[in-house]
């Protein structure tokens, strides 16, 4: 939280919805990372390219973003085994809740769906008790 800046937060939550929004309108998908990665796994003629290249599209403006800006440096030493287990329950709850926060937290809370609303207090839930358990019962940092 030490980079937190209000104007930022509000910057990016317009970007990221205005972004939504425009996916939307303009192909009629919804824009859920899960869904979309799932649809490069189980490819259907015509939708190979257009998720590739959205994809490709979330990497390289990360590392523009990296580039550019003073981004906070990854916190060295963690096990390399708990974050292989932690993407695989990412994988696991994303595939269960039928949906990735970007689906149901940006997309399905956009459009009032109760069940959008459901799967993101489960995801926000579960990441608090798990940050909770990791920092303070095991001892992480």
């Amino acid at each position: 939280m030490s980079h937190f800046t209000p104007l930022s937060a509000l910057l990016g939550g317009l970007l990221i919805g205005g972004a939504a929004s425009l996916f939307l309108w303009l192909n009629g998908q919804i824009a859920g990372i899960s869904g979309i990665s799932r649809g490069l796994l189980q490819p259907t003629r015509g939708q190979v390219l257009w998720r590739f290249l959205f994809l490709a599209g979330l990497v390289v403006g990360a590392a523009a973003w990296y580039v550019v800006s003073p981004a906070p440096v990854a916190r060295e030493g963690f096990p390399t085994s708990w974050l292989i287990i932690g993407g695989v329950l990412v994988g696991f709850g994303s595939s269960l809740g039928s949906g990735c926060t970007s689906g149901h937290g940006v997309c399905g809370l956009g459009r009032l769906s109760l069940r959008s609303l459901v799967a993101t207090l489960v995801f926000l839930s579960t990441g608090i008790l798990t940050t909770y358990v990791v920092r303070h019962l095991l001892g992480g940092q």
